[in-house]
């Protein structure tokens, strides 16, 4: 029977359109038992190209949490053992906000970056994934509902059917066509900055890099948006000179074209061209994103939930860069837990741009080891609609003999 007080509190969640169930579980115990982690030492270990570490928290309800990092697994994965574990076990895994504070200040107190933060951010995802199964909901509906019930996307060209520098056309004439995508992204300047170890670019060099930048727009026109990674690879003059080569193009934007320490050298880039600039999937922390924002160069604000603290902390980083007036792009060329918790938080965010994707993942990878693998439509994804991200993984990807498993418990 309902005392008085239950009875009241459950007839207002329910006008509130929140489900009972919902409440009886917010009030229930609930304590982190066991962490688990699997993870591969090579790409070549398993059919599905694994580059990640998985961390799946156990509670003692039975409700569990999928988190993920990459790309040092075994670092990561003794991260979160030797160190993370024992603060995990015992605590109420809803406490979000309380547990990524108390983590990371241990790690401030050492080196806040690397793979400690990265392991951070597996947790951080893990724990939001639990309370979404916990709660029977989707993320995007705890962290703000749809602002975007559809998230745009573009194409990261990873090795599949066709290389970019040689048939770009052919790339995007199939997730044009197939999946009403328009917008790809290469990375042709890569080959010149290995060759000359990073330290110049000729006229040449800066001609067979515009090859396939020519093809795409002879082909496409400007129906198409080009996007230009970099990968930190140059220095500042390098930098200007391709930027201003780019700028009959158009591309989208130059991503990551220095490395992002010093934020007053990307300032001046900024200044040598009209073209946007994004920054940057390496950074980790809010701190770092605040440095950048206030250098007022970067024109889209890019990061990877996997990498700068996890769902927690890249939603403090979009509400930064939306004080600046400023869209994000999330960065997804990881596991498959970055894209859909990626997803989650750009259909809830208003400032949104686009996201990335990789057709090599939803067409090859993802099939052998998901149950549900989001494909693109007309340009688009959206969130599924299952409790937590929403990612079910096959048995036989976790329990995947060439895994590498390990557990801690209380």
């Amino acid at each position: 029977m309902l005392n008085r007080r239950d009875f009241i509190g459950r007839t207002i969640w329910t006008a509130a359109g929140l489900p009972a169930a919902a409440l009886w579980a917010q009030a229930a115990p609930l304590k982190i038992t066991k962490i688990e982690t699997v993870y591969w030492n090579s790409r070549d270990d398993a059919p599905f190209w694994p580059h990640w570490t998985w961390l799946k928290i156990h509670t003692d309800a039975g409700v569990t949490g999928i988190g993920e990092t990459y790309p040092r697994n075994s670092a990561e994965a003794e991260i979160l053992h030797g160190h993370f574990a024992k603060s995990l076990l015992g605590k109420d895994p809803r406490d979000i906000e309380r547990i990524w504070a108390d983590l990371y200040l241990t790690l401030d107190f050492q080196v806040a970056g690397g793979a400690e933060i990265r392991a951070l951010s597996a947790i951080d995802l893990a724990l939001w994934d639990l309370l979404g199964n916990h709660l029977n909901a989707p993320v995007y509906r705890l962290i703000g509902g749809r602002a975007n019930p559809r998230v745009r996307l573009y194409n990261t060209c990873f090795p599949h059917r066709y290389d970019f520098n040689k048939e770009p056309d052919k790339i995007m004439r199939e997730i044009f066509d197939g999946y009403g995508i328009r917008a790809i992204k290469i990375w042709p300047f890569d080959g010149a900055a290995q060759r000359n170890r990073h330290q110049y670019i000729t006229p040449q060099d800066i001609d067979e890099a515009l090859a396939p930048v020519k093809i795409l727009r002879d082909k496409f026109g400007m129906s198409i948006e080009i996007l230009m990674e970099f990968h930190s690879y140059w220095n500042l003059t390098s930098a200007v000179r391709i930027a201003q080569a780019l700028e009959p193009y158009k591309p989208m934007w130059l991503e990551d074209m220095l490395m992002p320490g010093n934020f007053a050298d990307y300032r001046r880039l900024a200044e040598a061209t009209p073209l946007p600039l994004t920054i940057s999937e390496r950074m980790a922390g809010k701190l770092q994103f605040q440095e950048m924002l206030d250098a007022r160069a970067a024109r889209c604000v890019m990061f990877d939930v996997c990498w700068c603290g996890g769902l927690t902390e890249a939603r403090k980083i979009t509400a930064m860069a939306d004080a600046h007036q400023l869209p994000f792009a999330p960065h997804t060329a990881g596991g498959p837990l970055l894209f859909y918790a990626s997803t989650h938080l750009a259909t809830a965010m208003p400032n949104l741009w686009i996201q990335e994707s990789c057709q090599r993942f939803y067409e090859h990878d993802w099939p052998l080891m998901l149950e549900n693998p989001l494909v693109p439509k007309d340009g688009h994804i959206t969130a599924p609609q299952l409790p937590g991200f929403g990612m079910r993984i096959k048995r036989e990807a976790w329990e995947h003999g060439k895994g590498i498993r390990r557990v801690s418990s209380l």
